[in-house]
């Protein structure tokens, strides 16, 4: 059938995942860093997501596509999620102290943390203090939680594996959000040097002086500097 139904312009997009928190039916996802358009019949062509994107590249087009399944969607929500991945939806976790005799609370404080997926309006970049993090600190430092997520926004990311360059998305971050503080957790190997670099050409770009730390942990697992 001939239906209205969101494109997405994979050009205009900027991996900031705020149209697939926007979309309450599940069909957008987020793939290789970019939302995409996983369920055509998850779609009810009403457009919630048309104001979340702050670059333009969700628009409406007139072309066949399968009719919006209702019963599909509320089976989804349901628990029988669709093929796209359900976590990157946006949430705040709330923490409190109680301990657990068999484990060491975490103290991560609000969801997704992969720099790519985090929708760039969060509520929760109010104020906050960030923790930007390579991959690999979570393994090599065993305190991490309590030395350097607890109190803070956390996002991390590996710019050797992602093959991708953060400033634009954090920039994005910095500038349209009140940002106290970054701390910068980096690892001493050589690649970990551009997810500095990209903390700092970010709040170059974005105009705005803000404190910044760079905490570099060892392959041993110690702070080096």
């Amino acid at each position: 059938m001939i239906r209205r139904i969101i494109r997405i312009d994979e050009e205009k997009c900027n991996g900031c995942g705020a149209c697939a928190a926007a979309c309450h039916e599940g069909a957008i996802g987020m793939v290789n860093g970019k939302a995409k358009l996983l369920r055509e019949d998850y779609c009810d062509g009403l457009g919630d997501c048309l104001p979340a994107c702050p670059t333009g590249a969700i628009t409406f087009e007139e072309r066949e596509a399968p009719a919006y399944d209702e019963d599909a969607v509320k089976k989804a929500k349901t628990g029988n999620l669709p093929c796209g991945c359900p976590g990157t939806q946006m949430k705040t976790l709330r923490k409190t102290d109680e301990k657990r005799c068999d484990s060491i609370p975490s103290r991560l404080s609000q969801w997704p943390v992969q720099i790519k997926l985090v929708p760039v309006n969060a509520p929760y970049f109010s104020n906050a203090d960030l923790l930007i993090a390579a991959d690999c600190t979570a393994y090599a430092y065993g305190s991490i939680h309590e030395d350097f997520i607890k109190g803070r926004i956390t996002l991390i990311g590996c710019p050797k594996l992602d093959s991708v360059d953060y400033t634009e998305k954090l920039s994005a971050i910095i500038s349209q959000n009140s940002i106290k503080s970054i701390t910068v957790l980096r690892m001493e190997v050589p690649c970990c040097g551009g997810i500095e670099m990209a903390v700092r050409n970010a709040i170059k770009a974005s105009g705005k002086i803000i404190p910044i730390a760079v905490v570099t942990i060892s392959t041993e697992g110690n702070i080096i500097s």
